[in-house]
């Protein structure tokens, strides 16, 4: 059993990251909230000490994992019959330089268009830099279906960590109706169709907030 540690459901895509590489991959898990906006988390973390960020992992034995990849690489090592990272090493490999840079990159992404499960904005007009970003994210993921060697609908083709961690970039995508191909909407809508992340949202939604963070004045749709 793994203690998780979260912020909120409907904002945090760190959060949602860590829950799914547990969730997705069927390792028990028990989740603790932390107050990410609620100005608690540094005193929420202390027993987690030098963790300060969520998400954060605490294995059975008491070991304390902070930092997604270094969460992705431990549950991998720890459950090698998981499949976590795809079989066929070059796509492993792939998936790995996937993964961390997405960690790494897509600073105006990140920026501009923050996580958020409510709704679909209508009419957020993307800057260069944010469409530079949406360019490259394609890029890596034609690249991915190219080194692929298994069928399927996912980057490598059966559902992995790159899936896992590329999840909120699907939702940032389709949240702000931005620019992409008919191939990577699709893609898209398939990483937030999964059930989990729908039973991630019903979650968030129950969450209240006096103001609603990241708040936009635009007019806005349902969700997919």
């Amino acid at each position: 059993m793994y203690d998780l540690y979260i912020g909120n459901r409907l904002f945090s895509s760190w959060s949602l990251r860590g829950w799914l590489m547990l969730e997705q991959f069927n390792l028990p898990h028990k989740v603790h909230m932390v107050g990410l906006y609620s100005g608690t988390m540094a005193e929420d973390l202390k027993p987690l000490a030098p963790a300060r960020l969520v998400p954060t992992l605490k294995t059975e034995e008491g070991l304390v994992v902070g930092e997604s990849l270094a969460m992705a690489e431990t549950l991998a090592e720890r459950h090698p019959d998981a499949p976590l990272w795809p079989q066929d090493p070059a796509a492993r490999a792939t998936a790995r330089w996937l993964c961390a840079e997405m960690v790494g990159g897509f600073a105006h992404l990140r920026e501009d268009c923050p996580m958020q499960l409510r709704h679909i904005w209508q009419g957020f007009n993307p800057s260069d830099a944010v469409r530079a970003d949406l360019n490259r994210i394609e890029t890596l993921w034609s690249h991915a279906k190219a080194v692929k060697t298994v069928d399927g609908p996912w980057l490598f083709g059966a559902y992995s960590l790159a899936d896992v961690f590329y999840t909120p970039v699907a939702a940032r995508i389709i949240g702000y109706g931005l620019p992409v191909s008919a191939e990577a909407s699709t893609y898209c809508k398939a990483l937030l169709s999964e059930p989990a992340v729908k039973a991630w949202r019903r979650v968030a939604l129950e969450e209240t907030y006096d103001p609603m963070p990241y708040d936009l004045s635009l007019p806005h749709r349902d969700w997919i």
